[in-house]
């Protein structure tokens, strides 16, 4: 685990620094949570932090208030954790996530996924804006992850201490569970709303990628691509919780079309979709 020789002096020698942060943070959360049981984790992404507001009965907790969480600082990520009821099931949303290149260790990204777990949570929807690389897609279109690249670079389960909370040679195979990408298919397509499935390409960022990039990117199979998603999966597998992973296609990527994306065009396509997000959350949640 990538946590600094320093940081590893909190700690007697044979100590599991992560596995002592995380117990840290559940017991404030669960004094923090009451009688409330989250069993459904929800990372909302650029944009899409607007569905935290339909969360009835809400508590709102900022990261700062929970030890070893680091605090968000992209655009548009409020960075605390909203709790309550969606659709009459308990759940837990960040609303807003942690990036690496906020300068963020892969752990620390993968950080709240593994607290969720600890919470009770065995199902995960992330989300995400994405640029699109497959040309049939357009923009405002809703994206399911079927398989990711991981071009990041970093993986939050290397070292020795994330193998004190499960094994780390994690089957990748089904990362993003078929059966919950069959009910968001299934919801979609009672609202009408438009959705592709495919294969997303994480990097790390924050530059937007090159025209260059795109290309090759296009030639590894990657159907979309954005600076999140990938390292919370891997730390989600790694603990057993199932996953559903979607985009929002806020702009095609560099190089289409002419495009060049820019962190407006996406908040504001995202600002544009908002009801159908909601839709799709709301009614993929009910049937979980």
């Amino acid at each position: 685990m990538a946590i600094s020789s320093a940081a590893m002096t909190e700690e007697s020698a044979g100590g599991n620094l992560l596995k002592s942060r995380l117990e840290a943070s559940q017991k404030v959360l669960l004094e923090k949570l009451g009688s409330l049981k989250p069993e459904i984790g929800i990372i909302l992404g650029s944009g899409l932090g607007p569905l935290a507001d339909h969360i009835q009965d809400a508590l709102y907790i900022p990261f700062e208030e929970v030890p070893y969480m680091k605090t968000a600082t992209a655009s548009s990520h409020v960075g605390r954790f909203v709790c309550g009821t969606l659709s009459g099931k308990n759940v837990i949303a960040m609303q807003g996530r942690l990036h690496g290149y906020e300068g963020n260790e892969a752990w620390e990204v993968a950080y709240p996924v593994w607290l969720m777990h600890l919470l009770g949570v065995k199902i995960l929807i992330t989300t995400n804006a994405a640029g699109a690389i497959n040309k049939s897609y357009q923009v405002g279109d809703f994206c399911l992850m079927q398989d990711h690249i991981n071009l990041t670079g970093r993986n939050p389960i290397v070292g020795t201490d994330p193998d004190g909370l499960a094994p780390r040679f994690v089957p990748m195979k089904d990362a993003y569970d078929p059966a919950l990408r069959q009910i968001a298919k299934a919801v979609a397509d009672d609202l009408s709303i438009s959705i592709q499935e495919g294969i997303y390409l994480g990097l790390l960022g924050p530059s937007f990628e090159t025209p260059a990039e795109i290309r090759a990117f296009r030639v590894l199979g990657a159907d979309t691509v954005a600076m999140s998603v990938v390292e919370e999966v891997i730390a989600a597998r790694h603990v057993g919780i199932k996953v559903l992973g979607i985009s929002l296609v806020s702009n095609m990527a560099c190089g289409i079309e002419g495009a060049s994306p820019c962190d407006d065009e996406v908040l504001d396509v995202a600002k544009s979709k908002e009801a159908d997000f909601v839709a799709l959350i709301k009614g993929v949640v009910s049937r979980l």
